[in-house]
């Protein structure tokens, strides 16, 4: 739910800039977008589609997440010239090491759950948090808690979820490549030559 906060943080802000200065808003090119579908499918079906996400075995998770994560590494790479995709690689490469080292899945504590309002008969230690990317874990059971999932929204936004670092970084980054209006970067590069 944090991408979709940044992507339409990002595109307001950028349509603003761009309607600030008197020029149409076009943000920059990326090559292979086909990735992103690729390797966000996968967690769709898993996770978020009830039709889906039932009937695929929880020991399949860890892989659909790892390997979403090494497809979305990879088309930042392939779009690493542009600034914002180096936010967005270092906290999908945060999220990639915190899930690889804790069994494939986003560690989340008792405490943070707490935090979030949810009932303890909906969770037990050691398993996965309903149909989610979460395994529930003791601070003391997780490897590198700081990067899992510990974060929260304040209590007077009425939305409860709970990120990472990682995903802060990867908000910044799309909402940093969304600000930036190819039309500004043209003409600079036209005044330059």
């Amino acid at each position: 739910m944090i991408l979709v906060f940044a992507v339409v943080v990002g595109l307001a802000a950028g349509f603003l800039k761009a309607s600030l200065k008197g020029e149409p808003y076009q943000p920059n090119e990326l090559k292979h977008t086909w990735l992103i579908l690729v390797a966000a499918l996968p967690q769709f079906l898993a996770i978020f589609l009830p039709a889906t996400r039932e009937r695929i075995p929880n020991p399949w998770i860890p892989y659909v997440l790892i390997i979403t994560q090494l497809v979305l590494l990879v088309f930042v790479w392939l779009n690493r010239k542009n600034p914002s995709m180096w936010l967005l690689g270092a906290g999908l490469l945060l999220n990639l090491i915190v899930i690889s080292l804790n069994g494939g899945w986003m560690p989340i504590s008792p405490e943070t759950l707490e935090s979030l309002g949810t009932p303890e008969s909906t969770w037990q230690i050691g398993s996965r948090h309903g149909y989610s990317k979460d395994i529930v874990l003791t601070k003391e059971n997780t490897i590198l808690w700081f990067l899992s999932d510990i974060l929260t929204l304040p209590s007077w936004i009425p939305y409860r979820v709970a990120f990472s670092i990682g995903d802060i970084l990867i908000a910044a980054g799309v909402i940093g490549f969304l600000v930036q209006n190819n039309r500004s970067e043209l003409k600079k590069k036209e005044i330059v030559q």
